[in-house]
């Protein structure tokens, strides 16, 4: 059975999100996309929280954000509750964010990095495993519960 990745954008990262989904579905992932519908200008919360809730609730195993620097839908994501949503401009980044981190959104800000990065950053970023061990400990004092 395939990972579940859920995904969203706001306007500025519409067009990558529908390329990330096609290549995505390629690669044999089944991704649940939150929208927007098109390029029109909206809000990005209002796609970031719903990614961030279905991960959350592991309806979805992993999240795809993508804005204009990828800065607000981070934080947007990361007010959640058991998510850690990390801005990747490289592909060394997102694997490192999976590895240490067990980031489970990764943010990728498409006015900054062309598509082709994109799509290496986010298979990179869903085909990477967490390592636990000494990272297991860190990641387990992120939450303010």
């Amino acid at each position: 059975m395939s990972k579940k990745i859920a995904i969203g954008s706001d306007h500025a990262g519409f067009e990558y999100k529908a390329a990330l989904i096609q290549f995505l579905q390629e690669l044999g992932y089944e991704v649940q996309d939150f929208g927007p519908s098109n390029a029109d200008s909206v809000d990005y919360p209002d796609f970031a929280h719903p990614v961030a809730s279905s991960v959350e609730h592991k309806e979805n195993e992993l999240g795809i954000l993508i804005c204009g620097s990828a800065n607000g839908v981070a934080i947007t994501a990361n007010k959640h509750q058991g998510i850690r949503a990390a801005i990747c401009w490289l592909e060394e980044i997102s694997a490192l964010a999976r590895q240490h981190n067990d980031a489970n959104i990764v943010c990728i800000p498409a006015r900054f990095i062309d598509l082709d990065l994109a799509k290496r950053i986010a298979k990179t970023f869903v085909s990477t495993d967490f390592e636990g061990g000494r990272h297991a400990n860190r990641v387990n004092k992120i939450a303010c519960l």
